[in-house]
């Protein structure tokens, strides 16, 4: 028929194509990325690797990866909390490593966030609150910029901020969570060329196509990302395969960086929706085709849209030609 689309035809059957693009080989995939990470700490002429160990899915398998490719005596972890950390993430971390028999080093950033002021730009930061109330209040806070303004935080903090209702906050939010990343890949590289490791991060291709990551932080700036070409849930299914504690892979995925508030607070989806989603602008289909393959919203789809053409200035570099 005349104007109809794939997705008309058979919807079905396209969500399962798409699923089944999602599918990995695992073993294989696995003896892939740990000859990349060893091919090029050779070639680099570096020592070891280093990393850094958040508790979190991500970094577990990238600690996993090394401890295969280049041994367990040549991979460090540096885990790097600060007062705003939740205490099970660096538990997680430190029983992680010590299943890996890899080295950690635990130093946390506390100290240098305050003598940058960095604490005295959120007043929720400074109030002695228990770290469960501060959540409840950041992400009571969430939810009415999101009501308020029809977007969430994260999407109005990607590009610039200027004649904005909530700019004074905006901004200050910004430096708040954004110098913690920062501070990280800084220790990373400080120990990294102190040592002679390569720096090895830990960033998957969900965050980098919709921009959640810090521009020149631990998540966008080191020596390689061996997880940049999987979605979260490729990410998810490769540490199984690892066999990554369960506990790990199931905890809602956080930057840990404000109490309170996880990734689906942050982005405001589901990651196994959210990676369909992506796969599907991939596939070069359209808004109204995706939403009703998902059977969500438009403007969901339409939302996941804005993330991608929004941060794509934080995965380019301009030069004067580009002006």
């Amino acid at each position: 028929m005349k104007g109809e689309t794939l997705f008309d035809m058979n919807e079905t059957l396209f969500l399962d194509v798409l699923k089944k693009e999602m599918a990995l080989e695992p073993e294989k995939l696995c003896h892939h990325l740990e000859a990349f990470i060893l091919d090029k700490m050779e070639k680099l002429d570096r020592d070891g690797v280093i990393l850094g160990l958040s508790g979190g899915i991500d970094s577990a398998v990238v600690a996993a990866l090394c401890r295969r490719a280049v041994g367990a005596e040549r991979t460090v972890a540096l885990l790097m909390p600060e007062k705003d950390s939740e205490a099970n993430h660096i538990k997680d971390a430190l029983a992680l490593a010590k299943n890996l028999n890899i080295e950690a080093r635990l130093i946390d950033m506390t100290r240098y966030l305050r003598e940058l002021d960095v604490y005295d730009l959120v007043p929720l930061s400074k109030i002695p609150f228990m770290r469960r109330i501060r959540g409840f209040l950041n992400k009571m806070g969430y939810r009415i910029f999101e009501r308020r303004t029809g977007e969430t935080l994260f999407s109005a903090s990607l590009a610039g901020i200027r004649s904005e209702k909530y700019e004074t906050i905006l901004k200050k939010r910004n430096a708040y969570y954004r110098i913690k990343h920062r501070l990280r890949m800084a220790l990373l590289y400080l120990y990294g060329e102190r040592e002679n490791r390569l720096v090895v991060g830990a960033a998957n291709k969900t965050e980098k196509l919709i921009g959640y990551f810090v521009k020149h932080g631990c998540d966008d700036a080191a020596d390689i990302m061996p997880l940049i070409t999987l979605y979260k849930t490729q990410v998810r299914e490769l540490a199984r395969y690892l066999q990554i504690p369960p506990h790990i892979i199931a905890k809602p995925p956080s930057p840990d960086i404000i109490p309170g508030i996880d990734d689906e607070d942050a982005i405001g989806l589901p990651y196994d929706v959210l990676d369909l989603i992506l796969l599907g602008f991939e596939k070069e289909h359209s808004v109204a085709d995706i939403s009703g393959v998902l059977k969500i919203g438009t403007e969901k789809v339409d939302g996941v849209k804005r993330l991608v053409e929004r941060s794509a200035h934080m995965r380019m570099i301009y030069a004067p030609e580009d002006l």
